[in-house]
């Protein structure tokens, strides 16, 4: 059976969709990648960055020997999510190689973890979509990082992105690098080096709008915003920002005319103007490490947090200035369905309990899916009240996820790090409808498109796809 959810998707694909004033602009490139955009999984979190892929259909059953259409051993490490155009998988890796440092590199005082002495090769590849064979793979840079990672992080962790002319893959600290889909060069930027909180490493994925790319650079020191343009690399804007190391990907959403970047932060999520990087609105509350990347519909972007406390806050897009107060709950708030909070106003909602560590939430249909910290306890609320819809609840067969949810066909897929994936229903209750295992630890989020979800584990690239789907191709 298939949810279909048509009203809510109008709404939805407002959400980083290209301006009707540049589609008529006689602009052809803009034109394609509207009209495809939602065929594909340009950029991590899919076309419209909430996790979902509106057209697809991909299997609901699957393991090492059934519903593969291939599987593509990829050396080296990586937790970023492949993306795909067309008939082309971009990857990005971390190949660690024997050759070191003549001298070792020198402690840092403010982290826990050590700097690797060996070098790594920082390595981008395209794989064609049907087959899984490698059509071109450069090395970005060889260079030894100069700080450790959390032991389940990697030096590759953040997520390519493309605009259908070119590829944007950000390696954080070794740099910034433009390809076009054939694999050359364009260009490439160097921002120096992050000093991550605890030394835990990088992962915050850029994002393109408009032949413009978002970089966010929060970290221990001078963290910033940058506007790039994509053609060049050269840059647009930048405005600092007060906070620490945070790995949430910003989201670019559209409201009554006006582009924002939507950007998740440990002091404040934040909205920014894309034209000139003026902030509109800023709301307090998150915890301490920002991971999730927000989401938005219906004019609410949703932020959420989960390190050590719980944090979630339906943010209205047309806020300005500091918008903190809207969520005082001990003056102004009543009890919602008795687990979540709203203003007296009625625009805003916040739910303080069970929202992910590492995992972003899921937007589907009008309804928020998120999980516990990481572990495999879920809860779905709806997006315009913050009601609870079920959960907290347990989802069976699963220990721990870092991967999010992503949704397609009627189904939401989560996936745990010990490659067993749970199918359930996009439905009022928690409906599983398969669990499905591989051999693999996986630690990035899928992406779907088509008849194909795709899947990066520690070693390898599974595209799984329902055998009845390959006829003829």
């Amino acid at each position: 059976m298939r949810v279909r959810c048509t009203k809510w998707f109008a709404t939805l694909i407002v959400v980083q969709l290209l301006s009707v004033a540049t589609i008529c602009s006689g602009d052809d490139s803009a034109v394609d990648f509207a009209s495809l955009r939602d065929e594909n999984w340009h950029q991590w979190r899919g076309p419209a960055a909430d996790g979902v892929a509106p057209h697809a259909h991909p299997p609901v059953h699957w393991d090492e020997s059934n519903n593969v259409r291939w599987k593509v051993n990829v050396p080296g490490e990586s937790s970023a999510t492949p993306i795909v155009w067309g008939d082309r998988v971009f990857v990005v890796a971390a190949v660690e190689t024997d050759r070191e440092l003549d001298e070792p590199p020198p402690d840092d005082e403010y982290s826990k973890t050590q700097a690797p002495k060996r070098f790594y090769r920082f390595v981008v590849t395209c794989l064609d979509r049907h087959s899984g064979a490698e059509r071109w793979s450069h090395v970005a840079r060889e260079a030894v990082p100069h700080q450790g990672r959390h032991y389940t992080n990697t030096y590759a962790s953040a997520s390519p992105t493309t605009d259908g002319q070119r590829l944007y893959v950000s390696f954080g600290s070794q740099g910034i690098y433009c390809y076009n889909l054939d694999g050359e060069l364009l260009w490439q930027r160097d921002f120096g080096k992050m000093r991550t909180r605890y030394g835990w490493g990088e992962a915050t994925s850029p994002v393109v709008h408009q032949d413009r790319l978002v970089v966010n650079w929060d970290h221990e020191d001078d963290s910033a915003l940058y506007l790039l343009d994509a053609e060049t690399g050269r840059t647009l804007w930048r405005v600092d920002r007060d906070e620490p190391t945070s790995w949430a990907t910003p989201l670019l959403a559209e409201h009554d005319g006006q582009t924002q970047i939507v950007v998740n932060g440990t002091n404040f999520a934040r909205g920014y103007d894309f034209d000139d990087g003026s902030e509109l609105w800023r709301c307090d509350g998150q915890t301490i490490n920002a991971i999730p990347s927000p989401v938005a519909a219906d004019g609410i972007t949703y932020c959420m947090s989960g390190k050590g406390a719980s944090a979630l806050y339906a943010i209205p897009l047309s806020s300005r200035g500091d918008v903190s107060n809207l969520f005082d709950i001990a003056d102004r708030g009543e009890e919602v369905s008795g687990r979540n909070r709203q203003n007296d106003a009625g625009l805003a909602w916040q739910y303080p309990h069970d929202t992910p560590y590492v995992p972003s939430p899921l937007l589907h249909c009008g309804r928020l899916y998120f999980t516990r910290s990481n572990s495999a306890i879920i809860s779905c609320l709806d997006a315009s009240s913050g009601a609870v819809i079920f959960g907290p609840e347990r989802l069976p067969n699963l220990s721990s996820l870092y991967a999010s949810p992503v949704a397609a066909d009627g189904h939401v897929f989560l996936v745990g790090r010990d490659g067993t994936t749970l199918v359930i229903r996009a439905a009022a209750t928690l409906d599983v409808v398969a669990t499905n295992t591989l051999d693999a630890r996986i630690d990035a989020s899928p992406a779907i498109v088509g008849d194909q979800l795709f899947l990066r584990g520690h070693e390898a690239i599974y595209c799984l796809e329902s055998s009845g789907d390959r006829t003829g191709r």
